[in-house]
């Protein structure tokens, strides 16, 4: 073996636990302390979470400890933390819900085949370089879709942290029913998740890195015990047993796993959002580009072991990322260290956990949902972009009004339109020379352009595409018929792509020119992928190479007569 060739596999990434590569015993004492940190703020939060999904405490710590080491294995971001989630948990919980029936009786068991199929999904989309599905949730969308879930968080979290019974039902059924029964509140009860509630925000805004969650936890429960408050029926988690993970297949028939793929999908997708949202705002390397798909094999590696371990799906979460990166965390060996604290907390501590009262993890859960709400970004949205605002308040609206997972899936819909109906609008916008200069740019009234006689430049900022093609051949042909030019010049650096129905229009746009004797050129083909098109459509048998210029000012002077 040559020197170089040695040095090269000395420097060739690892195919596992890729954060901890070449690790500097330095940045032990900051990842033990994020750690820490992190485990301090977790154990509550993966707590409530598996409350959310109607599962016990520990099922929780499973997931988490599972999403931990899946993630630290095969993920790229070195910050990163993924777990149980508020996000997904009730859209899952709410699918089960409607699939339970003969081919899905142990609810337990679904879950864990939930979360194997996201994981299985979830590693093909990181192999298969699928990053762009995380795409498919516009801002105002995801806005509106974290609003809807918050809102069935809060319905579901507040009978328990009023102690009153927990109505059934659809959501809006439920908030009537909750509203008529206001007055028969535990006050007791309420005064703890309340209290909880206050406790944890108070401390989110004077510094995120305090563990809010875990100090109100811990009073709330000394609070109790002093007060002998179960008495006065403030009910507890109750015994939680001293238990290890261990692996486990979900007693599932053929048919459930193929009733659960359509959920698994579902979630998927909107697991995939969150983690290219979570790496791309919290860049663990900067100066390189987050490695979208890396990340996504380590969620999926993080969701098939919460399946194995018998938890649920697990996604990437942006609160714990960013308490990982803001107290000095610097590899997976900070969410390592928290899982390892987890784990010995189920194996020796769990008796600590008996009389934790209901209502603070309700109040752990309200506060994770009122978070949830971007209440700034609404007010942005509806102040520079009413028609995006409707798709605000049409996401939340579906999402509160229908089945949670009809609501995600109309979302997806309805970004998804958002963008076809954004690409319909396209327009061939007018080109004007720059005076004094060699530059060609869109027309505006804000910069006063000049044309050359008997040339028109135009062009489009969109892929040509059946969405549009009819209309950039229309607008085209109108522009022959009122001004004649001689020379028609396409500046097509705003055209990343362009479909079979798109080149045919342009080749009939071309073949009419022909007719009329108007020259056509082509500026600023920098697409290799609207080049390739060219290629592939036969375009260039109709207009020459020749035609083909590097800029508009070029073909101008090698065609203007």
């Amino acid at each position: 073996m040559t020197t170089q060739t040695a040095t090269q596999q000395a420097h060739k990434p690892w195919p596992l636990f890729r954060s901890l590569q070449a690790y500097p015993p330095g940045l032990l004492p900051g990842d033990l302390i994020a750690g820490l940190t992190l485990a301090a703020i977790a154990i509550p939060e993966q707590m409530a979470t598996a409350r959310l999904g109607g599962f016990p405490p520990q099922i929780g710590f499973f997931g988490f400890i599972a999403a931990s080491f899946g993630f630290a294995m095969l993920g790229a971001s070195r910050v990163l933390s993924c777990g149980a989630d508020s996000t997904i948990t009730p859209i899952f919980a709410g699918g089960l819900a409607l699939l339970a029936g003969a081919d899905l009786p142990d609810y337990q068991s679904a879950a864990m085949a939930l979360a194997l199929l996201v994981g299985v999904m979830l590693i093909a989309s990181g192999l298969f370089r699928l990053g762009g599905i995380a795409n498919l949730l516009s801002v105002p969308v995801t806005v509106g879709f974290l609003a809807g879930i918050s809102a069935h968080i809060l319905v579901s979290q507040l009978p328990g942290v009023l102690g009153l019974p927990s109505p059934t039902g659809p959501l809006l059924k439920r908030i009537v029913e909750l509203a008529r029964h206001l007055g028969e509140a535990n006050l007791a009860t309420a005064a703890i998740g309340m209290g909880v509630l206050a406790v944890v925000g108070i401390s989110e805004a004077v510094n995120p890195k305090i563990p809010g969650a875990l100090i109100a936890l811990v009073a709330a429960t000394l609070a109790l015990i002093a007060a002998d408050l179960e008495r006065k029926g403030v009910a507890v988690v109750g015994t939680v047993p001293a238990s290890l993970p261990m692996p486990s297949w979900p007693a599932l028939a053929p048919e459930g796993w193929l009733r659960l793929v359509p959920l698994s999908l579902l979630i998927t997708v909107v697991v995939m959002v969150q983690t290219a949202a979570t790496t791309r705002a919290f860049p663990s390397d900067p100066g390189k580009p987050a490695d979208v798909e890396r990340d996504f094999l380590g969620v999926g590696a993080g969701s098939l072991l919460a399946g194995i371990l018998g938890a649920f799906p697990v996604n990437a979460s942006p609160p714990r990322t960013s308490i990982v990166a803001e107290t000095g965390g610097k590899s997976q060996l900070a969410g390592l260290f928290a899982a390892t604290i987890v784990l010995v907390l189920l194996a020796f501590g769990a008796t600590l956990l008996k009389h934790v009262p209901d209502a603070a993890l309700g109040g752990v859960l309200l506060f994770v949902a009122l978070r949830l709400i971007r209440f700034r970004l609404i007010t942005t949205i509806c102040r520079e972009s009413f028609p995006e605002f409707f798709l605000v308040v049409a996401t939340a609206a579906a999402i509160i009004a229908l089945p949670i997972e009809e609501g995600v899936a109309i979302g997806i819909i309805l970004s998804l339109l958002h963008g076809i109906w954004s690409t319909m609008r396209a327009r061939l916008e007018r080109f004007e020379r720059v005076p004094g200069t060699t530059i060609w740019w869109p027309a505006s009234p804000h910069n006063m352009g000049e044309r050359v006689a008997n040339v028109t430049v135009v062009g489009m900022h969109a892929p040509l595409s059946f969405l549009n093609a009819d209309g950039l051949k229309a607008e085209a042909l109108e522009i022959l018929r009122t001004e004649a030019p001689k020379l028609l010049v396409l500046e097509a650096s705003g055209m990343p792509e362009i479909d079979f129905t798109a080149a045919q229009a342009l080749r009939e746009l071309i073949e009419e020119c022909d007719k009329q004797g108007v020259t056509v050129a082509v500026a600023r083909l920098e697409s290799p992928r609207a080049e390739a098109a060219f290629e592939r459509f036969g375009l260039y048998e109709l207009l020459p190479r020749q035609r083909r210029f590097h800029s508009v000012a070029e073909a101008v002077a090698a065609l203007a007569k």
